[in-house]
């Protein structure tokens, strides 16, 4: 009888216990051999999304500077409002014709800043409508695994729970179907998986 109890209560220790966890390295290069920049890795584990809120340590806010968009790229989890403060001299007015969130941030000026919301995972474009050469995106998404490639081309994602798991590739020249292209990977409870690929860019 007590052995019955003390196996039962190991069970039930064994599975309160947190999932393993692993990382995940990706390096990314172009058709030429170099480093791709500002591709998104996303990562949808077998063993399915934490719950909770999704926050990264980054920030939500993309500032127009130097007649840019900076960062160029941005990651946001489903929810987040993003702030487009102007630092310019001139005045600029954000939109978007993206699917995931259509939008538009009418004239402002150098100082002022407005907000928009991003309630649908996917891919946004966003521009200017009074000077064409900005350009810039945000990509929001429903996975706190998420992570962009960095000048070297390498984007690194930590404490993965262990087992299969989707891996996305997303970048706005990417040629394929919605920019992205997905791999499935096994995510090791000890140590980092890696993965090195060839992107063909526009």
């Amino acid at each position: 009888m007590f052995a019955r109890i003390a196996l039962a209560a190991a069970t039930a220790a064994l599975f309160a216990m947190p999932a393993h966890a692993g990382g995940l390295m990706v390096k990314l290069i172009d058709q030429a051999g170099r480093p791709v920049p500002d591709a998104v890795i996303t990562v949808k584990p077998s063993a399915g999304i934490p719950r909770g809120p999704i926050r990264f340590p980054w920030g939500t806010s993309i500032v127009q500077q130097g007649i840019a968009f900076n960062p160029h790229v941005l990651i946001v989890p489903v929810g987040a409002t993003v702030a487009f403060p102007n630092k310019d001299k001139v005045r600029h007015h954000v939109y978007s014709f993206s699917k995931p969130a259509r939008f538009e941030l009418k004239l402002y000026g150098r100082d002022e800043s407005h907000s928009y919301t991003f309630k649908t995972a996917g891919a946004v474009a966003i521009g200017c409508n009074i000077h064409d050469s900005m350009s810039g995106f945000i990509k929001v998404v429903d996975t706190p695994f998420a992570a962009k490639s960095a000048a070297s081309g390498v984007a690194s994602i930590a404490a993965i729970p262990a087992g299969p798991a989707t891996v996305t590739v997303w970048h706005p020249r990417l040629r394929a179907r919605g920019n992205e292209m997905t791999w499935t990977v096994p995510i090791s409870a000890t140590g980092d998986a890696s993965r090195q690929a060839t992107l063909q860019l526009r």
